[in-house]
């Protein structure tokens, strides 16, 4: 049995239904003509890029059956299974983009996985990720003052993460791959929106539930 495959099939159905190309956008330099996501869910994000004319062919991995026979639907090649223990020769190649949407925090070695997808990368392309990030105040408040880090269904510390991230160490994730940061943004919403703005943004990385980064071959 796979404990991480348990997990993502005890979730409920909308949760492998989100389409985020919104978030992607901004981060893609112009169209692309192969893209990969890790933790595709149905295919959303990328059926929605495709009809944007931004990718040319899309294959997705995702671990949770249902999702990925959905996903077939939509996409060029759905991989079903998870990425840490999949075989190196079923993974695409030759490929202009990667996303890794709310997926590298819960893998047991995601350093390995993204050094693994770096390779699969054409000189110029890029991973597309997004991290939660552990140093938020909604997270750091409760532990500090009252020695709470509680698991929850959802969010920062969702049960299922294995790891956790500060913008520091997730451009080390990157960067140990051999891949350069081009750009990382730090999204704020909510109240944490307001301590952004009394902070003149210098509280930032306080502030962002999660970071999106850019990591180039370069």
């Amino acid at each position: 049995m796979d404990p991480l495959r348990d997990l993502y099939s005890a979730k409920p159905a909308g949760y492998f239904a989100n389409a985020r190309d919104r978030e992607v956008v901004p981060l893609l330099a112009g169209p692309v003509g192969r893209a990969l996501e890790l933790g595709c869910g149905e295919g959303a994000t990328l059926a929605r890029l495709k009809e944007q004319g931004l990718v040319g062919w899309a294959a997705g991995i995702e671990i949770q059956a249902e999702a990925a026979d959905r996903a077939r639907d939509r996409l060029d090649q759905v991989i079903c299974g998870n990425v840490e223990t999949l075989d190196d020769r079923v993974l695409p190649r030759d490929l202009d983009l990667i996303l890794c949407l709310d997926v590298l925090e819960h893998l047991v070695d995601p350093w390995a996985v993204v050094r693994r997808l770096a390779g699969r990368l054409r000189p110029g392309g890029a991973i597309v990720a997004c991290l939660p990030n552990l140093r938020h105040v909604g997270t750091l408040l409760p532990l500090v003052l009252n020695g709470r880090f509680d698991y929850a269904e959802s969010g920062t510390l969702d049960r299922g993460h294995l790891r956790f991230f500060t913008r520091s160490s997730a451009r080390d994730l990157f960067e140990q791959a051999g891949l350069a940061i081009v750009r990382i943004e730090a999204p704020v919403s909510g109240k944490s929106a307001l301590l952004d703005t009394l902070t003149l943004g210098l509280a930032r990385d306080l502030c962002a539930y999660r970071y999106m980064i850019r990591a180039e071959v370069r």
